[in-house]
């Protein structure tokens, strides 16, 4: 049973079913993408305790996969109870839903390097903590998704923007705050992790991506990262995961700092959207597939970095409830390059609609990689 079925949702699903699996799709909306190639349906708000659980009894599934942050995570913890696996656990869910116990868990117990932060539950108390940081300041909702609701402050004159942002961006019934001190990166990464129910933890390649207002635009992999960065991120990613306990991919990321080193940002507990990259078949096994492998218990030996690639994504322009339509998708026809819709059955301004990978010959240059992945996407249109 899948909990969220967009477009991460829609490829892992895909990656069941070519093992076997049978799917149930479930999301707040009718025909989400996982919904149309999955074999059952349910349309309900993951945040209803009783409909989850309705939910759950109807169909009696084996394995439950969350792919969306606003789920009534306290009620896995009673189907992981009654036998039913939680992927990765119920407790990585819990905690990596808020970034309140995930910040706690990695910067208090397990001593990882992170920004200084605060949290807030008032505009008062977002304005106290960022005298204390200084500015600029990152705020952040404690659970949101795809940067929904973040945003940097450079001056206190820019506060009260910043809680009104986060406040609207803030999924479930969670209103507060994490206001982080601004660190002054080089680069940053997504390290996809790989915990296995019977086997040593695997790290992909790195995958370097940029983001605006917090939202994945493109990725590339691999990313520039030193030897001694790497091998710090792989031993963060390690002890994190482990403390989290259980068996899928996770999505785990770090800034980079040539002068401060690696910095501990965040952690998804499954498929990541920067990981669409893998979709131009840069690895042995893409991430959906990986995480379909761990979570059924297949052993994965290996994961190889076969090409290199690059991903960038298709926003919409308008906001409509309407069927979306689109032209130039010829444009991307082109040698060593794909492009995926999502299918979303409604648009919403700034929406990702789809996305373009390229990908070439290990050792080619990843920054053309990029304008080409850029390029082709900027040619497809939603209208």
């Amino acid at each position: 049973m899948l909990l969220g079925s967009g477009e991460l949702g829609k490829e892992f699903t895909i990656a069941a079913q070519r093992l076997g699996q049978y799917v149930i799709a479930c999301d707040s909306y009718n025909d989400a993408p996982a919904m149309q190639v999955a074999d059952a349906r349910e349309i309900f708000s993951m945040l209803d305790g009783q409909a989850l659980e309705n939910a759950v009894l109807k169909h009696r599934p084996d394995i439950i996969v969350p792919e969306i942050e606003a789920i009534r995570t306290e009620k896995l913890y009673d189907f992981e109870k009654e036998g039913i696996q939680v992927v990765p656990s119920a407790r990585a869910v819990n905690y990596t839903m808020n970034r309140k116990a995930i910040r706690d868990l990695a910067a208090k117990e397990l001593g990882l390097k992170t920004a200084r932060y605060f949290y807030a539950t008032t505009f008062d108390e977002l304005q106290e903590a960022a005298t204390k940081i200084g500015f600029p300041c990152v705020i952040k909702p404690l659970m949101s998704s795809s940067g929904k609701g973040q945003s940097v402050a450079k001056t206190p004159e820019d506060l009260r923007q910043c809680w009104d942002y986060a406040m609207n961006g803030c999924r479930g019934d969670i209103k507060e705050v994490i206001i982080e001190e601004f660190i002054h990166f080089d680069s940053e990464i997504t390290l996809l992790t790989v915990t296995q129910q019977n086997g040593p933890t695997l790290f992909c390649p790195p995958i370097g991506h940029r983001q605006e207002h917090g939202d994945y635009q493109e990725s590339f992999q691999p990313a520039a990262i030193s030897a001694e960065q790497l091998a710090e991120a792989q031993r963060m990613a390690d002890k994190v995961t482990a403390a989290l306990t259980g068996a899928g991919i996770w999505g785990v990321e770090f800034f980079l700092s040539n002068k401060d080193g690696v910095y501990f940002s965040e952690l998804s507990p499954r498929p990541h959207d920067t990981g669409m990259v893998t979709l131009a078949g840069t690895q042995n096994f893409n991430e959906f597939e990986l995480h379909l492998r761990a979570v059924i218990g297949l052993p994965i030996p290996c994961i190889k970095q076969m090409r290199y690639g690059a991903s960038a994504v298709i926003l919409s322009p308008i906001a409509s409830q309407e069927p979306p339509r689109y032209r130039g998708l010829e444009a991307t026809c082109v040698e060593d390059a794909d492009v995926r819709i999502f299918g979303k059955p409604f648009t919403r301004l700034g929406r990702r609609m789809g996305v373009v990978v390229v990908n070439g010959e290990n050792g080619c240059s990843i920054a053309d990689l990029r304008a080409k992945a850029q390029e082709l996407a900027s040619k497809v249109e939603v209208y």
